[in-house]
């Protein structure tokens, strides 16, 4: 029989969360699967609790391909950190939510028995979500940083002073040039983080496509897009911007971009995997986390 190995990723400042985190190990162990906890975590999460000690390591003790499955405690910043250390595995993400206001985890903590027990009879779905591929190329062509992005992809100012300068292109052709504070280029998943504060669209996880969004944008065509799934979206740092800029991927990864810069942005090949225990209608998640008025509602007619 095969070692079943199950990824427990959790915030280790937080006390309830560490709990939690025990309260799935010795779930994991307990039906014969083994916890993994990422290499990285393993002081703070000793430290917080010794009941750590001992438990495999993802990266030294067990390598991101052999993961069956990762469960993650915390709100969407864990989620998306969680995210990155499977990459490049097929092990979906299963998020359960501590008290955050987030959009990925699936459940919430009093949910968790039943869902560890639910991983344990491979008794779930697995979502999969358009993830971004992002390079980063200089004034002279030469590819000098690749990365990817669940969330969004944003171009900002590295200067609190300056703007930058920009010229969009889409498949091959330039939009519009104009002085920004940045561009957020985001995913269906990311419409309700970055996306959602620019002013851009909620787009449903359902709808393949990718949002473009000026952020304080001195022009009159500077309003939010919404292109295809297998546009390539370019962000060219103008030689004329006063000072640099800089990338973010999902707030985790940065690249600082000088003048003659230029980022490209496409679809991924590889899509974020994550389990799914309760279909939800997206809709009642909007309404749930951003706790809209729906009274007077008669039902679907």
């Amino acid at each position: 029989m095969n070692e079943r190995y199950i990824l427990v990723v959790a915030h280790a400042k937080r006390a309830d969360t560490v709990h939690a985190a025990i309260r799935v190990i010795d779930a994991l162990r307990g039906a014969g699967a083994i916890p993994v906890i990422p290499g990285a975590d393993r002081a703070e999460l000793v430290e917080a609790d010794d009941r750590f000690h001992g438990i495999a390591l993802l990266g030294d003790d067990v390598a991101t391909h052999d993961l069956e499955l990762a469960i993650v405690l915390g709100g969407d910043g864990t989620i998306l950190r969680a995210a990155e250390m499977v990459r490049g595995s097929d092990a979906p993400v299963l998020g359960i939510n501590m008290g955050h206001v987030g959009f990925l985890a699936e459940i919430e903590r009093d949910d968790m028995d039943a869902a560890v027990h639910r991983v344990i009879a491979r008794d779930y779905e697995v979502e999969e979500r358009l993830a971004l591929s992002v390079r980063v190329k200089d004034a002279a062509g030469a590819v000098v940083y690749e990365t990817w992005a669940l969330n969004e992809a944003t171009v900002e100012k590295a200067s609190r002073e300056r703007m930058i300068e920009v010229v969009v292109e889409i498949d091959g052709r330039p939009l519009s040039s104009f002085g920004c504070d940045g561009m957020v280029i985001s995913t269906p998943t990311g419409s309700t983080a970055y996306n959602f504060s620019a002013g851009g669209p909620v787009i449903w996880p359902s709808v393949e496509a990718i949002a473009v969004v000026p952020l304080s944008a001195h022009a009159l065509f500077a309003k939010p897009l919404v292109v295809g799934p297998e546009a390539a979206v370019a962000i060219e740092m103008l030689e004329r911007t006063d000072g640099t800029g800089i990338l973010w991927c999902d707030g985790r990864r940065s690249h600082e971009l000088p003048r003659g810069a230029r980022v490209v942005v496409r679809r991924s090949t590889q899509p974020v995997r994550l389990a799914r225990l309760h279909p939800t209608a997206f809709t009642d998640r909007l309404v749930r986390k951003f706790q809209l008025p729906v009274e007077g509602w008669r039902g679907a007619s």
